[in-house]
C-alpha cells in the first residue's frame, strides 16, 4: 500500500485530539455526534484512493441526514497521515443516526472500510446491534483483530482490493 507511514504515537495523539473535538462538539451543542474514520489497517492510513474512498463516505453520510430531515448544527474535517475525519454535530435522536450509519456502512462493500461512530449527549459511543465482520474471513471482526488472525499485508491486501473494485464503480 502507498503511503506516509505513521508511528503508534502519532495515532495515539490523533486518538486524543478525536476525543477532545467530539467532547468539545457535543458541549457546544449538547446534540449526538457523529464521527467518521476509515478503518484502515496498518502504518499508512491514508493515501489518494483512501481519501477518495472516505469523501464517498463523507457525501453518502451528508446525503442520508438530508433524506432523514436531520438537521445538521456544524461539520469539522481532518485530513491528516494519521487518516482522514470527519464531525458532524446533528440534531436528532442518537439511535436514529446510528441506524442510518450502521446501514451506510453495512450496504456496500466499500462500506466495510467506513468507521461512523455516534456518540451521544452523555459522552457514550453506541453499540451496533450486529457485530462487524471481519474483512477476510467473515468472522466477528474483533475477534480476529484481538488474536491477530491476518497479518497487517493480508488486510492491507483486502483493503486495497476493495477499494480498486469499489473506486472503479465510482468513477
Amino acid at each position: 500500500m502507498q503511503g506516509i507511514e505513521v508511528g503508534i504515537d502519532e495515532v495515539l495523539l490523533s486518538r486524543e485530539k478525536r476525543v477532545a473535538i467530539q467532547n468539545e462538539m457535543i458541549k457546544k451543542y449538547r446534540k449526538p455526534i457523529i464521527s467518521f474514520t476509515m478503518n484502515i489497517p496498518g502504518p499508512i492510513k491514508t493515501n489518494n484512493e483512501i481519501k477518495r474512498a472516505f469523501n464517498i463516505g463523507k457525501n453518502l453520510i451528508l446525503e442520508k441526514l438530508k433524506e432523514n430531515n436531520i438537521e445538521i448544527l456544524e461539520v469539522q474535517e481532518l485530513n491528516e497521515n494519521t487518516g482522514n475525519e470527519l464531525f458532524i454535530s446533528a440534531n436528532s435522536l442518537a439511535e436514529k443516526i446510528k441506524n442510518i450509519t450502521v446501514a451506510i456502512e453495512e450496504n456496500s462493500e466499500l462500506g466495510r472500510l467506513f468507521d461512523i461512530d455516534v456518540i451521544d449527549v452523555n459522552f457514550k459511543k453506541l453499540s451496533r446491534k450486529s457485530f462487524r465482520k471481519c474483512l477476510i474471513c467473515e468472522r466477528q471482526a474483533q475477534e480476529c483483530g484481538r488474536s491477530r488472525k491476518h497479518s497487517v499485508e493480508e488486510l492491507q491486501n483486502k483493503v486495497e482490493e476493495i477499494l480498486k473494485k469499489s473506486l472503479a464503480i465510482f468513477l
